[in-house]
């Protein structure tokens, strides 16, 4: 994730989180689909941060970019659909290896 410059020249370095309803936005996506991705494990890495769930916007960006296709003839992307996978499918899931 890109730093945001300050009016004082300096550059915030903090990552940026937003919450359901703006990750949603973010992405184009109702906030019930980005639920049901949260809980099918297909969607993005995401934090619990006293009990609130945000998104990094370079999860975001990483999540949606996996999807990335240029015509329609080229392979389908690896974001999956907001459903139950099968074991073997879960290995496309958004989320980071720890």
């Amino acid at each position: 994730m890109r730093p945001r410059r300050l009016d004082n020249g300096r550059y915030d370095r903090r990552p940026r989180y937003l919450r359901t309803q703006e990750a949603a936005r973010f992405l184009g996506l109702s906030e019930r689909t980005l639920e049901k991705h949260r809980t099918y494990g297909t969607g993005p890495a995401y934090r619990k941060l006293g009990g609130r769930v945000v998104y990094a916007i370079e999860d975001l960006q990483t999540w949606a970019d996996r999807g990335l296709v240029s015509s329609t003839s080229d392979p389908r992307g690896t974001v999956l659909p907001a459903k139950r996978q099968e074991p073997s499918d879960r290995r496309f899931a958004g989320r980071r290896p720890r």
